[in-house]
């Protein structure tokens, strides 16, 4: 197709890059819109944000944006299906571990690394009250969006861009990425999937519609030898070892794939393989993914041959892990 239209721009604290089809170039101003508003009430770095109010108020109900209650509502089933390995509540270790502020605001200093202890985790505590639109955190306890909040935001502007007329949508918010719709040409949406240690990638892989969400110990890190990174275990409140360097999901929706990615990897390569083949508990069909180990190498998951990418990787939609 002839017609596709793209832009790149800095959003939640990464790039944004949103690609459409079949419509004109006022779409891409209402992506741009629609994730600065949803940064504007997910964001725990803006003071005003629904986030950030609810973690001030904790121990109180707060009425919030009804997409904030599907973030929550998202967030607490990725906990339940996940068994806990995903937790929208490891707030308090993931400022204990440094990320106190937006990644591209940290310099590698000791005064960056903050004390959060006093927040705990507390996932099945929180109160969540669909019908009258608040949540409430429980006191002493933090929610932290991160990745499922791009996850979701991919979702969320795909597919308003499909309903305001685009044929086509892909949007990619540092590694989350969503499409649907019509797609470039015959191949589907090619998406490299980057190796976390060397230029060639670990796959390439071709997408009619769904989501690709990856999770590394690689970028993102702390420490003039990589030990702290922002991948924290719930287990130990501190950032995870378990043998891999990163995992990759596919799967329908952009929260599910960030949910799964992150599981995937806390759980490590012979759980986190079952993971991402499905978690039980839960509807998801369909999802798959590959890891990458310490070593290097890669572990497919069952089901990953559907995706396998027919054309040069130099076609693939390039995107960073995170």
């Amino acid at each position: 197709m002839n017609d596709m239209r793209e832009r790149r721009f800095p959003a939640m604290g990464t790039e944004a890059h949103v690609i459409v089809l079949g419509a004109d170039e006022g779409l891409l101003d209402l992506a741009m819109r629609h994730i600065e508003w949803l940064e504007d009430r997910w964001s725990r770095f803006r003071a005003a944000s629904d986030v950030s109010v609810m973690n001030a108020m904790a121990g109180m109900p707060v009425r919030v944006e009804p997409e904030t209650v599907l973030l929550v509502q998202r967030a607490l089933e990725g906990f339940r299906v996940t068994e806990g390995r995903y937790d929208p509540t490891v707030l308090g270790a993931v400022v204990s571990a440094g990320y106190a502020r937006s990644y591209e605001r940290l310099t590698d200093v000791e005064d960056d690394v903050f004390d959060g202890a006093h927040l705990v985790r507390g996932a099945p505590a929180v109160v969540l009250d669909e019908a009258a639109g608040t949540v409430m955190m429980p006191e002493g306890v933090g929610f932290d969006p991160g990745g499922i909040g791009k996850g979701l935001a991919a979702d969320l502007v795909v597919s308003g861009l499909l309903a305001a007329g685009a044929a086509g949508a892909c949007v990619n918010l540092g590694g989350d990425v969503r499409v649907d719709g019509a797609s470039p040409d015959d191949a589907g949406w090619l998406v490299g999937v980057e190796h976390p240690f060397h230029e060639e990638p670990a796959a390439v892989l071709s997408l009619r519609a769904g989501a690709v969400a990856t999770t590394s110990r690689v970028k993102r890190v702390l420490g003039s030898a990589g030990e702290r990174h922002h991948v924290i275990d719930p287990a130990t409140g501190t950032s995870a070892s378990t043998g891999l360097a990163s995992a990759t999901a596919i799967a329908a929706e952009g929260w599910q794939a960030e949910i799964l990615a992150k599981a995937a990897f806390l759980a490590g390569p012979r759980e986190g393989r079952r993971l991402l083949a499905g978690p039980r508990g839960a509807p998801w069909s369909g999802t798959t993914g590959l890891l990458v180990d310490d070593g290097g190498a890669i572990l497919d998951v069952v089901g990953l041959e559907r995706y396998a990418g027919e054309r040069p990787v130099e076609r693939a939609l390039e995107w960073s892990l995170r």
